[in-house]
């Protein structure tokens, strides 16, 4: 939009108006199906929507742009599926068709400046609040947790890249903070004197996301794409002004955004009390809940029961002792417990195996059942040795199994024990 979206009320010319109704149908149309979390009081209702187009999405796919795909895949920790695809086509379709629909029958229209107060409010609200949560998340550390037992122990070369930018992102407490505080100063896009600041800071962050998306493969591209979208969309009514400003040195004043009037006092005072309660109500809720979270499964979660890598000292079944052979595929090289209920058990020829853990701390009996489908069970006595030492013995089927461990100090992975340095006399790239 130009500069005639704003305050004023000059007549917009029909390549203003014919964008704006495509504009206005398709962000209107993307915030609606995808909430994305970011209104919370809406989500059940804005979930809705999806109990026909999970049938319609499907179809549309099948029989109209003959896409075919695995059709019970919707949208889950990916966002970025064929499904959501499709939506995005399917919504920029009906934008289209209904902006030329729209331009017909209201083509003697002269502007839509209460139209477009209207949509920037949404697209500053669904902005916002996104990017509060995700900043959220990032400064109570959720989004990217410290860098787990078994990412410690996986080869480097063989982590994915979305693994590898989880790692990177999840050792840093302190980028984690900085991150997430410029994600969080969206909230200066929820009030009218701050929006153009509040802007600016969210297209540094919300380019920074979907770089880091696109670059290191995260199944987030669409959403962000379409975060910055919004940022620029906001932002383009100033364009002019601020080529003039930052390139041009000329003086200039932005102007304020069109407002409508209340004709009613009261009115003024219902609208925005109900705007500041529903900002306060929302902030209340998320940090709550994400508190909670942070106790639940964040950094604030305890420690499962003999949480740590067990290198395997020495190992015996039936009676026998099995010698550290690299091609062993039956002897164990390491036990790690990472998670409250798993383990995983490392094989000497780097082979691996999930298992389900139940504890009987009365008993000192441990049972490992593996997740695979040959359903291999141990049941074990364990005995811990002062700090670091822990024996299992017991029986898996019938065979006797004996292992002794030694629990490794985790201060030796140089990715922990590096530390801050204001000075280095050389570089200490490892």
């Amino acid at each position: 939009m130009s500069e005639n979206a704003l305050q004023n009320n000059t007549p917009w010319n029909s390549y203003k108006r014919i964008s704006f109704r495509f504009f206005f149908l398709l962000l209107s149309l993307f915030i609606i199906l995808n909430n994305n979390g970011a209104f919370t009081f809406l989500s059940s209702v804005l979930q809705l929507p999806n109990l026909v187009l999970h049938d319609l999405i499907p179809w549309f796919s099948k029989h109209i742009i003959h896409y075919n795909y695995d059709f019970t895949i919707y949208t889950n920790g990916s966002g970025d599926t064929s499904y959501d695809w499709v939506l995005l086509l399917f919504i920029f379709l009906v934008s289209v068709i209904g902006s030329i629909i729209w331009s017909v029958l209201d083509r003697k229209r002269k502007s839509y400046n209460t139209a477009y107060y209207w949509l920037v409010v949404l697209v500053r609200f669904y902005l916002a609040f996104t990017l509060i949560l995700y900043g959220a998340i990032k400064v109570i550390k959720l989004q990217f947790p410290d860098p787990s037992l078994m990412r410690l122990l996986q080869p480097f070369g063989n982590a994915s890249p979305m693994g590898l930018a989880w790692t990177f992102l999840g050792f840093s407490k302190g980028y984690n903070i900085f991150m997430g505080i410029i994600e969080v100063s969206a909230i200066m896009l929820l009030f009218r004197r701050t929006v153009v600041v509040g802007a600016f800071l969210s297209l540094a962050a919300t380019a920074h996301v979907m770089s880091m998306n696109y670059f290191f493969d995260v199944p987030v591209k669409l959403l962000s794409t379409a975060l910055v979208v919004m940022c620029v969309f906001i932002l383009a009514p100033h364009f002019l002004k601020l080529y003039r400003f930052f390139i041009r040195y000329e003086s200039q004043q932005l102007e304020k955004m069109y407002r409508p009037k209340f004709r009613k006092r009261w009115l003024y005072f219902a609208a925005y009390g109900a705007k500041y309660l529903y900002i306060t109500a929302s902030l209340v809720f998320l940090i709550s809940s994400l508190i909670e979270q942070r106790k639940t499964y964040g950094s604030a979660a305890p420690k499962p029961f003999m949480y740590g890598i067990y290198n395997v000292e020495s190992m015996k079944v039936k009676g026998k002792t099995l010698a550290p052979l690299t091609t062993d595929s039956i002897r164990w090289r390491q036990m790690i417990i990472n998670y409250s209920g798993y383990a995983r058990i490392k094989k000497m020829n780097d082979s691996s195996a999930n298992f389900t853990t139940v504890f009987d701390q009365k008993k000192k009996e441990l049972v490992l059942k593996s997740t695979d489908k040959d359903s291999t069970k141990y049941v074990l006595n364990y005995n811990i040795i002062g700090k670091d030492r822990l024996m299992l013995s017991g029986l898996t089927g019938k065979d006797s199994i004996s292992v002794s461990f030694k629990r490794k100090d985790l201060k030796d992975f140089k990715l922990i024990n590096r530390g801050f340095h204001w000075v280095s006399e050389y570089p200490y790239n490892r």
